[in-house]
């Protein structure tokens, strides 16, 4: 009877092992945070959900791969006994993608020479430091855009009503100028009148695809005429949260930058894709909300230089001879009216331009 016991009580322990083992894989499987599990060769035995979206690549097409040929970085030389930390690691991931990160890897007790990997990526374009240098300068132009265009519209006006009265008795071709300029001014305000709207959006939950649709057409009809604009959609998204107008300003705005950058007509490519892990600080107590839904405009043109690409959605900053510099600053003010972020990179072999625009689903 006692064995008997004792047998009872072997397989209740088994059945509680086998039982946290089933709980800890799908605890894993469940995290947001990317993970990889490495043997001692460096080679990827195993990874989560996330790690699948972080890398865009299926957890199949990533075992048995070397760790660093999927992040750019030679883990498989750390020591594989101690546990190991690196912080603001460029990555280079699968794709022609750079992506900063804070990797860390632990060893496995049970596994000799085995470790897991955990990585936390975050927006290159978007750190928290550069988030915040930026907001300064755009609330500073808030407020001299307020200024001029309430000091200089006035007598704008007043001077494109003189020059319609000298138009009868005088030289047609001069006062045709004036209108002209006045006219090339007043457009420039109401540019950076956007830019004094603090008001809040109304933001409900929009089909991103029939917002690019919109755009797409009004830029083939337009500023894109003779370009060819390819769509590379994954169709299974959600709605995003957004505003319509505003989002469709922000992809015109996007597309007509694609366009000018390019000398001679092009390929632009719109893509869209679910992406984990990405999140935007929000307001002062911390709150994080996930930016899961991509959307990139991609161009074949040159890229800015280096000593601007950190400084593109500043106001009054252009690479064009003819630009005034508020497009990209618009386009950042709005998206982030919007609740997202944009990013500007340089991807690709031979690198191409892109711009990724990050938002939340509805």
């Amino acid at each position: 009877m006692a064995h008997a016991g004792g047998r009872l009580i072997t397989f209740r322990r088994r059945a509680a092992a086998t039982a946290d083992a089933a709980g800890a894989a799908d605890l894993i499987a469940a995290m947001p945070t990317p993970l990889l599990l490495l043997d001692e060769e460096g080679c990827v035995a195993d990874a989560n959900a996330a790690a699948e979206g972080f890398l865009n690549l299926a957890r199949s097409a990533m075992r048995g791969r070397m760790v660093e040929t999927l992040l750019g970085h030679r883990l498989a030389v750390v020591p594989q006994d101690a546990p190991f930390a690196a912080y603001d690691l460029v990555l280079s991931l699968p794709g022609g993608r750079r992506q900063e990160a804070d990797v860390t890897a632990a060893p496995l007790p049970d596994r000799p020479g085995w470790r897991v990997v955990m990585i936390h990526g975050r927006s290159p374009a978007h750190p928290a430091g550069r988030r915040a240098d930026r907001d300064g300068p755009k609330r500073s132009a808030v407020g001299a855009a307020a200024m001029l265009a309430h000091e200089i519209k006035n007598p704008l006006s007043s001077i494109r009503g003189a020059a319609q009265l000298l138009e009868g008795g005088g030289d047609g071709s001069l006062t045709r100028l004036i209108r002209d300029e006045v006219d090339r001014i007043a457009a420039l305000i109401d540019r950076m009148e956007g830019f004094t709207d603090t008001r809040p959006l109304r933001l409900e939950p929009q089909n991103i695809h029939a917002v690019l649709a919109h755009a797409r057409d009004v830029a083939l009809n337009g500023f894109a005429e003779g370009f060819t604009i390819r769509e590379l959609y994954d169709p299974s998204l959600p709605a995003v949260i957004g505003h319509r107008d505003s989002l469709i300003q922000v992809m015109l705005n996007l597309l007509k930058n694609a366009a000018e950058a390019m000398e001679t007509p092009g390929e632009i490519v719109l893509t869209t894709a679910y992406r984990h892990g990405v999140a935007r600080v929000m307001g002062p107590d911390g709150t994080r909300r996930s930016l899961p839904i991509e959307v990139c405009v991609i161009d074949e043109g040159p890229g800015a230089p280096p000593d601007l690409a950190d400084h593109l959605f500043e106001p009054f900053v252009t690479t064009k001879r003819t630009g005034g510099g508020l497009g990209l600053a618009l386009v950042d003010k709005l998206v982030t009216d919007c609740g997202g972020m944009i990013e500007y990179a340089r991807e690709g072999d031979p690198p191409r331009t892109l711009f990724r625009l990050l938002l939340a689903r509805a």
